[in-house]
């Protein structure tokens, strides 16, 4: 199974979301080719409502914290409650990191 499915899998489980994606960037970065080490999740979630940005964040974290603890370098967090997610539904691209 691959570091995406899993990530997927696991934020599936632990916050329900409405809305999810999970994209490697690891291309853009200075790794072997077919890394799974850079990733970008857009979530929206029930579960981050009342929650500030930092609360969010951590319970992404959370459910993630074996992946992190096996290689997992970098995640790009956009995480929104479904209302928020309905009225944005825009997130920035991410920059270029490769030099």
């Amino acid at each position: 199974m691959s570091v995406a499915q899993i990530i997927t899998e696991k934020l599936t489980a632990a916050l329900s979301p409405s809305h999810l994606e999970v994209i490697n960037e690891s291309h853009n970065h200075h790794v072997p080719p077919n890394s799974e080490t850079h990733f970008k999740v857009i979530i929206a979630s029930s579960e981050f409502e009342g929650k500030r940005l930092i609360g969010r964040h951590r319970a992404v974290n959370e459910a993630l914290a074996e992946e992190f603890a096996q290689g997992l370098h970098a995640l790009s967090m956009h995480t929104y409650t479904p209302q928020e997610w309905a009225d944005e539904a825009n997130v920035p691209d991410s920059p270029k990191c490769k030099g």
